[in-house]
């Protein structure tokens, strides 16, 4: 079992502390468990809403509209699932002590990469570089 952590609530992690010590986990895995109870909650509000509207609507071109919306909020809960699968992938590397670290060059992510997108495996050079080799690859 892990022991709580202080965390101020204005905390941000600095560049002037040592790389990913037990405030900056801390950090950042209340930010992904915040991250992933908002998408849990959007997901059922889609649930609710998708099984109040599954009505019978006469007109054609309404019903037309309708099937788009809803196909549109499948696709975007969709993504989200996703999304929620890379934050739980996200916190098993912070318990594995693994949080923080390029998956191709093991060097240090940035604290403001993983500030803005907690969920980041590469460093920017190195998700630059495979997104280039994908393009590349893509276009053959």
């Amino acid at each position: 079992m892990r022991a709580e952590v202080f965390l101020p609530d204005d905390y941000r992690p600095a560049e002037n502390e040592p790389f990913m010590n037990d405030r900056q986990l801390e950090y950042f895995r209340r930010k992904l468990l915040a991250w992933k109870a908002e998408l849990l909650e959007q997901s059922a509000e889609t649930l609710e809403g998708l099984a109040e509207s599954a009505r019978n609507v006469p007109d054609i071109a309404d019903r037309a509209s309708e099937e788009t919306d809803r196909a549109l909020e499948l696709r975007t809960r969709d993504r989200q699932r996703k999304l929620v699968s890379k934050i739980d992938s996200a916190l098993r590397r912070i318990e594995n002590g693994e949080y923080g670290y390029c998956e191709k060059t093991g060097e240090p992510i940035s604290l403001k990469r993983l500030d803005a997108r907690p969920i980041a495996t590469m460093t920017l050079e190195a998700q630059e570089k495979h997104e280039r080799r994908e393009r590349v690859h893509r276009d053959d």
